[in-house]
Parts: structure tokens; sequence; C-alpha cells
């Protein structure tokens, strides 16, 4: 019997080179897997829809499947229990699973196949560019890394974006520069449209409901996101020829005008939405790679192009992202668990006010990264980062519940993609081994990186005053508090002598409308 989790959705999986009569292939919805955290309804629908098509993709291919849904299995507390009895059932000789990409799952799997007095092994799921048992040569437990370093390895290792002499293309390794432009109105008529599938989830619907499963957000019959290779090639093939052009541009960007000018459909720009296909093991890094490179070396070859000429740095700025950053955190996770789910290096201890769970709030920054996050399931990495994220990290709420928010609410999280991310990148409980500094920011960032201060109940330019954009008096008292932690940080440094340079009064005035934020955090 060969299990294959709900995140190993891998058709080019060696394990499907050739077809043996006796081996079984196990795919189950689990209760274990719904309620460990609060899932976004349209998450649990989009993993178990891509379930039960890889089971048949499987079935059509004449591979032995046993599809289980919840309805099979709501009389097993957890996996290894229903491991344990199918394995009796079947008369299993022989175990087999691909190494989970969650501590948890493979700790859990690792004990069961102790137990068990059938022979058992795990392989690689066969999906990263990097292996298990290459992190270490990449990653050590504790030490801080930095992702620029292990990209420009990454880019030499895989000869990807490398010239004949081994040097980087274009002259140099990253166009981080080039991609911070801000969507102005004058742009906002050629963002082009999402592409939305139409998969039917209607009974893993009635399934959910049936089984009391608690969710979050909102989810409709019809479920938009990919849940087969077709789909995800087919979302891989829109992205190269309409978002591409534009992506690196206007990857930082952020705007609530599309919303606003009826186009309500609109929430994800020039973003490839590829993670759920990417994190489910649907589609590979390696594919969606090369499909990019291959898009964008025909596009050198034309002379003459209908579609805008593709560049560089829209190339390279969506590459970093899966070569360098998505395989970057992996590591991370890997060398740093279990001890890394409880990192706490600002000792942050206060409660996610309530209207995480509901956008009902006067920020319009928050509400509508909230709101959009709760209808889709779905927030770019600058939404997450410096709106959610930046909020959560100058408040010092506790990592462990902005954990199980970011885990919950997103189609693509999973813990090990997740956590370096939001306990790391976002809130630097980890003391700075994937940040070089914590990614604080003053309204004035959202303001220059969006257009969501013109329509805010807060004025953007006031510190101080009751109207007053919150993050504005949150990010000197961050900053003030921190002085101890991040004073000698150079990338910092800059900050603390500006907050010195005010007058006593003046730091008394901003600690104080902070306080006030602090004590409102519910009505903000």
């Amino acid at each position: 019997m060969r299990l294959i989790l709900g995140d190993q959705l891998n058709a080019s999986h060696s394990w499907f080179k050739d077809k043996d009569p006796n081996t079984l292939y196990l795919i189950a919805e689990l209760r274990q897997e719904t309620d460990y955290v609060v899932h976004h309804v349209q998450k649990v629908c989009a993993f178990f829809a891509g379930m039960q098509q890889f089971a048949q993709a499987l079935d059509s291919a004449g591979f032995k499947v046993l599809h289980l849904t919840l309805d099979d299995t709501q009389a097993f507390s957890d996996l290894p229990q229903l491991l344990a009895h199918l394995i009796q059932q079947h008369q299993v000789q022989c175990f087999e699973y691909q190494l989970p990409d969650e501590y948890r799952l493979r700790q859990q799997l690792a004990q069961l196949c102790a137990q068990l007095s059938i022979s058992s092994q795990s392989v690689s799921s066969e999906h990263f560019y990097l292996t298990d048992e290459e992190l270490p040569r990449y990653f050590s437990q504790g030490k801080k890394h930095r992702m620029e370093a292990f990209y420009r390895k990454m880019r030499q290792r895989f000869a990807i974006l490398m010239d004949d002499e081994g040097q980087p293309e274009g002259g140099q390794w990253n166009f981080d520069a080039n991609n911070r432009n801000k969507l102005k109105a004058a742009d906002l008529p050629g963002v082009p449209q999402p592409l939305l599938f139409t998969n039917d989830v209607s009974e893993i619907l009635k399934r959910l409901e049936k089984h009391q499963i608690k969710t979050l957000g909102q989810a409709e019959s019809s479920l938009l996101w990919p849940v087969n290779r077709q789909q995800a090639k087919e979302l891989l093939d829109y992205f190269c020829h309409f978002c591409l052009p534009f992506f690196g541009t206007f990857q930082d960007a952020m705007t609530g005008q599309l919303k606003q000018q009826g186009n309500n459909r609109q929430w994800s720009l020039y973003h490839s939405r590829l993670s759920f296909a990417l994190n489910s093991k649907i589609i590979s890094p390696q594919l969606v790679v090369n499909t990019v490179l291959a898009h964008y070396r025909k596009q050198q070859e034309q002379l003459l192009c209908a579609k805008p000429r593709i560049d560089l740095a829209q190339v390279e700025g969506f590459i970093r992202q899966i070569l360098g950053w998505r395989e970057f955190v992996r590591g991370v996770y890997w060398l740093n668990m279990p001890e890394y789910a409880s990192l706490n290096a600002l000792a942050a201890n206060r409660d996610l006010p309530s209207w995480f769970w509901t956008g009902q709030t006067k920020m319009k920054c928050m509400q509508q990264a909230i709101e959009q996050s709760l209808e889709f399931a779905y927030a770019h990495h600058i939404q997450r980062l410096m709106i959610t994220g930046n909020f959560c990290l100058l408040t010092g709420i506790n990592p462990d519940q902005v954990d199980a928010w970011y885990l919950g609410i997103y189609i693509d999280a999973l813990e090990w993609v997740e956590m370096p991310n939001t306990r790391g990148m976002s809130q630097f409980a980890d003391g700075g081994i994937v940040g070089s500094k914590a990614y604080a920011a003053s309204g004035n960032y959202i303001n220059k990186m969006s257009d969501y201060c013109a329509t805010c109940h807060y004025k953007v330019a006031k510190i101080t005053e009751k109207q007053a954009c919150p993050l504005n008096a949150l990010y000197w008292h961050f900053m003030q508090q921190q002085q101890t932690t991040l004073g000698n940080n150079p990338r910092t440094a800059l900050v603390f002598a500006n907050w010195l340079k005010k007058t006593p009064e003046q730091q008394q005035a901003i600690l104080a409308r902070a306080e006030d934020c602090f004590n409102s955090l519910e009505q903000l």
C-alpha cells in the first residue's frame, strides 16, 4: 500500500512509471487534516477536489486506487489509526509513503512505521529542486541565512539565467529595484482579468456541513482554483501570455480601485496564482520555471511581437520567488524544526483582533487585504507581509496566533512554507534566521505602494491626532521598544537616528497615540 497525501498530487512521480496490480494507492480525506487549524473553506474544497481528481486520473490510467472521503474515515481519529486498520484489512505486506513536507506528519508516519510488523519505506516526493539530503549543505540549525546568497547558488547550480561565462544574465543577480512600481490610474485598464475555473465542489461542501467541519471565509459551489494538472498548465500559460509582461514591474503594487470601479473579480493583478497548484504538487517548480524561461526566450527571438515584450526584470523577479524564496524557506523550516515553531524573539503576546476574521475595520489597507483573503483565500506577498503582517508585528501579536491565521486563511498555506514566511520574515520572531531586518513600516509605505490611503477613514499624513493613521505611531513605538534588539542593525540605524532627533514632547505624543491604539485594537 502506498499513501498519497493531499499535497502530493504529483502525476510525474516515479511511483507511476509502472503498474503493479498488487499495489494499492490510498488517498484519504481526514478530520485530522481539516481540524488541526481552522482552514478557509475554499482551501479544504481545493485539496479535496484535487485529491478526488487525482484518484480518478490514477484509476483511469489503470492503477488500483482507494479514495476515501470523510464519510469513509469518520470512525478514525487520526492517520495512523486509519492506516493500521487498512493494512490489516487488505493484508498489506509492505507500506510505502512519500516523505511529508510537514514536520508533524513526518513524525507521525515515522512513529507508525516503527511499530508496524511489516516492511515499510519512505521515498522522496520528487518535487523540489533540492532533495532532503542536500538541505544540510545549504542550511544549518539556528544560523542566520540570507536568501540572496542562497538564490545565487541555486542560479549557478541549475544554470538558470546565467550566461556562457558563468555570470548572471543581464549583468546583475536580481532586479528587485525594478519591482517596486505603484499602479497608477492610467495603468489600471491594462490589468488582465484573472483566469477562473468552474470546479463543482457542491458535494464537498455538503460533506463539510454533514461532518460539521469548522471553516472560515466564503465559498460557492463552483471553485475558481485549478485542481488538476491540465488546469494548472492552462493557468501557467495564461500567466506567461497576459501577466508576465508586467509581473515584475507591479509585483509589489496594491490597489482597491479596480474593485471600486465595479471590476470586483479583479483581485490578483499580474500575479500567477500558481501557488496552490505548486504546493499541492499538481505542477512542479521545474515546469513552471522552464515554461517561463521558454516563453521569455521565444519573445527574445521574435523581432516583432504583438504582445508587450517581456524583459529580464519580469522573468527574474518571478523565478526568484520559485527557485529562490520557495526553496529557501523550505530549507529554513527543515533545519530548524521543531524548535522553530516556538520561537518568539520579540516576546510578542497580544491577541489577534477579532476583525481579522471579518475585515470589519476602519483601516482601509487592512480591510482590503482581509476581505479579499476571506473572499478568495488569497492575497499576494506584499499584502501578507506589509499589510496584515506589518500590523501584527507593530502591535506585538503572539506569533502562535499569527501562524494559525495565515496557515488557515490562505489556499496555498502549508506549514513548511507558511511558518518561515510568517514567524520569520513577517514577525521577526526567529530573531533574524530568515530576514536581515524586521519588516516594519509606517503608513507612508502603504501610501507609496497602494491607493488604499486615499479613501481611508484615517489620515496617512498625521501621526499623533485622533484620526492619524494608526500605523504611524505604532511604527515609532515599535522601533523605540526594539531599540536594544534592532538598534545595531545597519538597515534600521537611520530610523533610530530620526527618532532621537525628535523632541521629548514629540516622542511622548507619539507614544501616547500608540498606547491609545493598543487600548482600542478592536475598534481600529
